[in-house]
């Protein structure tokens, strides 16, 4: 039997083991222990934390990188500096501690966008660099695990051997299967048989002369992707055929955001703030406490759904958001600037 989600409410799961993959990364295990029951979802999607800190639930979302239809949620999480959260679960978080989870959601999955076939064979190739190995593990869990017969290419890239997220559980696969093989970019080789070096455009023909005739699947740092993304474009890779994870933080400049002042009302909970105009409607929601779960900040979970009944904002995603949705004003907080007075509706 499957877990029932609830769309748009989270549920509480229990931690119910902890280890460490590197020196600053993590993985967790999620079950619910009152049922024995399975997690479907399609290898490649996240699901979002909610943790309780300070007295406070913060919200995060993270990649999944166990397999579907397995007994519990695997997620790894990288230490990073100055996170909130994910320095809480690093340092803090125990075995037997609860974790209000929303549902696996996300585009970035081999299931709704699966690997091409060429000359009667699938073929992908997978690219991380970092913590964005997850979702691409998840992937290749899905094609070693099932009756799907997928040649894949998995090229990393690492600083080390000793930072390689998974590195045993990698050389494993690559040992045990004939359709799978590793490609690892190390920036520091030290005695390894791995190569040294930056990965671009001559690295990328080099390690995986056959790209062309694959689907690709990239994530990891923002920087990264955008690099690696212009490699293939400027190598005339066919580009219907490149898959990436949009997980990156909207970013704005200061000068997006003026001096000119803006109402925010929220009626229903009888509360209105002042803000400036070009302010991100989920920071202003936020910042005066009001009960908003803002996760990937990045347009793309839809946790952050809220409805503008009056008023105008500025939106760069509507990724998760139907049609009615939108005739009825419904916005990500998260990735909507405030354009003059509004007047909100959360929920």
């Amino acid at each position: 039997m499957f877990f029932q989600w609830q769309d748009h409410h989270p549920v509480t799961l229990i931690c119910i083991d902890k280890y460490y993959e590197t020196n600053d990364a993590v993985s967790i295990k999620l079950a619910d222990l009152s049922e024995s029951l399975l997690f479907e979802f399609k290898a490649g999607q996240f699901i979002t934390l909610g943790v309780d800190i300070d007295g406070k639930t913060e919200f995060r979302a993270y990649s999944l990188c166990s397999q579907s239809g397995d007994d519990h949620l695997q997620l790894t999480i990288k230490r990073v500096e100055g996170g909130k959260v994910s320095n809480f679960i690093l340092d803090k978080l125990m075995v037997g501690d609860t974790l209000q989870v929303l549902p696996p959601k996300g585009d970035f999955n081999c299931i709704d966008h699966p690997p091409c076939v060429h000359q009667g064979q699938k073929k992908a190739l997978l690219i991380s660099a970092g913590c964005g190995i997850t979702p691409v593990m998840a992937m290749a869990k899905q094609w070693l695990n099932s009756d799907e017969l997928v040649d894949i290419e998995f090229l990393h890239i690492a600083r080390s051997q000793q930072e390689t997220i998974y590195f045993d559980l990698i050389e494993t696969y690559h040992a045990a299967y004939d359709h799978f093989h590793l490609r690892l970019l190390l920036k520091n080789r030290e005695a390894t048989d791995y190569p040294e070096g930056r990965l671009n455009a001559v690295w990328l023909q080099q390690l995986v002369p056959d790209f062309k005739q694959r689907t690709i699947y990239l994530c990891g740092p923002n920087q990264f992707m955008q690099d690696v993304r212009r490699y293939f474009t400027d190598l005339d890779f066919d580009m219907r055929h490149f898959f990436q994870e949009s997980f990156t933080p909207t970013q704005q400049t200061q000068q997006e955001v003026s001096s000119e002042q803006v109402m925010v009302q929220v009626p229903d909970l009888a509360t209105s703030i002042e803000a400036n105009k070009g302010d991100l409607l989920a920071d202003v929601l936020e910042n005066a406490g009001l009960p908003l779960i803002v996760a990937c900040r990045s347009g793309i979970c839809g946790s952050c759904k809220c409805k503008v009944s009056q008023g105008a904002v500025t939106s760069t995603s509507q990724e998760t958001l139907t049609e009615q949705e939108l005739e009825q004003g419904y916005v990500l907080a998260c990735s909507s600037s405030l354009e003059s007075d509004v007047k909100v509706q959360l929920g």
